[in-house]
């Protein structure tokens, strides 16, 4: 229904408006009453061998949305009806902001890719918890970033405000220092300012009764030589994880009009499909398996996700391929992980 019906008018229209219109239709759907029992009854597989405990919890399923769907936290309960193991929200900054001037958001429908330069839009933190005080036991991830106008030498105040606002209604955080539509962020990548930030945030973390899961989410732009310092720094900071990848500033291969190609912004979709599964591999290996990995970044149906499992993720999330497939792309991959791990 979705690929014959839905997309093909969906597709006619503005990228972002699309967006917001599915929020305003999901939020309105949800009010009728038994809508989502029946959704959930087309889209949800439960089985054992789909519950996946890593970081200390424990997923009913290794397919989770990926940050920037749900940025403000207006739909986590709706979105968990179609399939979702886990939803993560964000990115979050202290303060409101706008983002970057549209037109921000477009799809390369050759390439089955999109580009953007949001530039962390959201509503601030304070509006996100608020909303995240009505979960309903769904596993939420907390995707946060610092603001525009925050200097990257004070960044990590815009952190550690983020991740105290956040941590009694998070299951985990995502350290986001991998956008590259915020000027300067992808320098906290580098080595030394990654460990002072994740030290930052390390220091807060312990000061609870209970530490919460911490994940670093990473460029797929990273030299070998970078992806060994992330290695260095993820065990050095005793964080918990890390989410390979973000989008790409590559534009190789690509079929586009030139027109949407030369758009500014991150690339997603199956162009990174490769890339991101490569990164995988190579943090996997070159740590000896002991990193736990969230693999995202052009999962466009259950082969990518199995490659990427087979490759060393444990969970898998979705962005690109929820937008090109629609909701039965996450049932469709869950089937696929069950049947493999039936048959290890």
């Amino acid at each position: 229904m979705y690929k014959k019906l839905l997309k093909p008018i969906f597709f006619c229209f503005d990228a972002e408006k699309i967006h917001d219109l599915t929020i305003f239709i999901l939020k309105l759907f949800s009010k009728i009453p038994f809508l989502f029992s029946i959704i959930r009854l087309v889209y949800n597989l439960k089985h054992p061998k789909l519950e996946t405990t890593v970081f200390g919890i424990k997923f009913p399923n290794p397919v989770g949305l990926a940050a920037g769907f749900d940025k403000n936290a207006k739909l986590f309960n709706e979105f968990s009806h179609f399939g979702f193991g886990f939803i993560e929200i964000g990115t979050v900054t202290p303060s409101e902001q706008n983002g970057n001037p549209k037109k921000r958001l477009f799809r390369l429908v050759e390439d089955d890719a999109i580009i953007n330069r949001m530039g962390f839009n959201n509503l601030g933190v304070e509006k996100v918890v608020e909303r995240l005080k009505t979960n309903k036991n769904i596993i939420i991830g907390g995707n946060i970033g610092k603001n525009k106008n925050t200097d990257i030498d004070n960044s990590i105040g815009d952190y550690l405000i983020c991740f105290e606002k956040l941590f009694p209604y998070v299951n985990y955080f995502a350290v986001n220092v991998s956008s590259p539509n915020t000027e300067n962020l992808r320098d906290l990548q580098k080595k030394n300012s990654l460990t002072n930030l994740l030290k930052a945030i390390q220091k807060k973390n312990k000061s609870y009764s209970l530490s919460k899961p911490v994940l670093l989410k990473i460029a797929p732009d990273l030299t070998e030589d970078q992806l060994i310092d992330i290695i260095k720094v993820v065990k050095e900071t005793s964080i918990d994880g890390i989410i390979a990848t973000n989008t790409t500033l590559s534009r190789d291969n690509l079929v586009s009009s030139q027109d949407l190609i030369n758009q500014k912004g991150g690339l997603s979709g199956k162009p990174i499909s490769d890339k991101s599964t490569d990164i995988i591999k190579f943090l996997h290996k070159y740590s000896n398996g002991s990193i736990p990995i969230i693999g995202v970044g052009g999962v466009m149906n259950s082969n990518d996700a199995i490659d990427k499992i087979k490759a060393g993720a444990t969970l898998i999330q979705l962005y690109s391929g929820f937008v090109y497939s629609g909701p039965s792309i996450v049932k469709q991959i869950n089937e696929a992980i069950l049947d493999y791990r039936l048959n290890q």
